[in-house]
């Protein structure tokens, strides 16, 4: 993504980022790997721990490792920092926990085992690639 292209980000008197940007720039780096899905559910009132899950499924594990790493360095670059790192020794479900927005990055066999949607039915789902095709306007 070109310097021009990046969205002015908004921060509060504290420094923290603001969560919806947050959310445009891991998905924005997210679809620079070329994920096979990216889906946001809004978990707000629903949850306790964090407001906000990105799901990234790609369709192997270098992939999914590239997607961890092109979101953490696009979220460094903007100097937010991260919570949590975890990941299993395969690689298959990384999870990057920025707080206020958890993004789960699994291989496709992982991402259907855990069914985080399923899991949380009830949040707003809002899907930004399908099948690798993004679904929003523009």
């Amino acid at each position: 993504m070109s310097s021009d292209k990046r969205p002015v980000l908004s921060r509060d008197a504290r420094g923290r980022i603001d969560t919806d940007m947050l959310l445009q720039l891991a998905a924005a780096a997210a679809e620079e790997v070329k994920p096979i899905s990216l889906v946001h559910l809004d978990l707000r009132g629903l949850c306790s721990f964090t407001d906000h899950f990105l799901i990234v499924s790609a369709p192997s594990i270098r992939q999914v490792r590239a997607i961890a790493e092109r979101i953490e360095e696009r979220l460094r670059e903007e100097r937010v920092r991260i919570f949590h790192r975890e990941d299993d020794l395969e690689a298959r479900w990384i999870l990057l926990d920025y707080s206020d927005v958890i993004i789960h990055i699994f291989d496709e066999e992982m991402r259907l085992y855990y069914d985080l949607e399923g899991l949380w039915a009830d949040a707003p789902k809002q899907e930004l690639i399908r099948r690798g095709s993004s679904v929003l306007p523009g």
